[in-house]
């Protein structure tokens, strides 16, 4: 992960459709004692399907996750690059096209500029992509995931898969943020909006 750098310049100019997601509790089924291999790895019904559905649309959909396992040593690089692998493959036999994956290896202790709720990821995105981040939907199931795109200026979105239900019971979610019951509805809310703002030519 790369550490951030200053402020992002060209904020405030949206220049690509692009989606931000958490993985554990948002893309696959998330676990109390980590996903730890490519077995454990399973995907969310439909949450695949509707990565495919993003990228027909035109958004490139991109992965910003906490990893602490590694610094817990828990798994290691090579484990996760394998869990990632699966991911993808998956993915492409859906018809879909994970862009880029962000992740954070450090716990809570190394206090890293990169590990949600912090905004080093979103950062890093942004910078990778020489875009805006204002408005781009960042999808998560935990606080943490939705406080990092808050701060950074995007639109948080809250599944209730994972650790969603029990994040939106405990409530104080950033402003503007809407709760849908999974990915699925999530993208298929997104792309109901964005063609009715096309019709009207928003």
């Amino acid at each position: 992960m790369a550490a951030p750098g200053r402020p992002l310049p060209w904020r405030g100019k949206i220049l690509m459709k692009l989606i931000i997601l958490d993985r554990d509790g948002v893309i696959n089924h998330d676990s109390p004692s980590f996903i730890k291999s490519p077995a454990e790895w399973l995907p969310i019904p439909g949450s695949l399907e509707s990565i495919a559905r993003l990228n027909q649309a035109g958004y490139r959909v991109v992965v910003a996750s906490n990893q602490s396992g590694i610094a817990r040593e828990i798994f290691d690089m090579t484990m996760l690059n394998a869990i990632h692998q699966k991911m993808h493959a998956l993915a492409q036999q859906a018809g879909a096209t994970i862009d880029a994956i962000f992740f954070c290896p450090h716990s809570a202790a190394d206090n890293c500029d990169c590990r949600k709720p912090k905004a080093g990821m979103f950062d890093a995105i942004g910078r990778r992509y020489q875009t805006s981040l204002k408005s781009v939907p960042a999808v998560g199931d935990s606080l943490r995931d939705l406080q990092a795109g808050f701060n950074c200026g995007c639109a948080p979105c809250l599944v209730l898969t994972g650790k969603g239900e029990k994040t939106h019971a405990t409530g104080g979610l950033p402003p503007g943020t809407m709760v849908f019951p999974d990915l699925a509805a999530t993208v298929h809310h997104l792309l109901k909006t964005a063609a009715a703002q096309a019709c009207v030519g928003i």
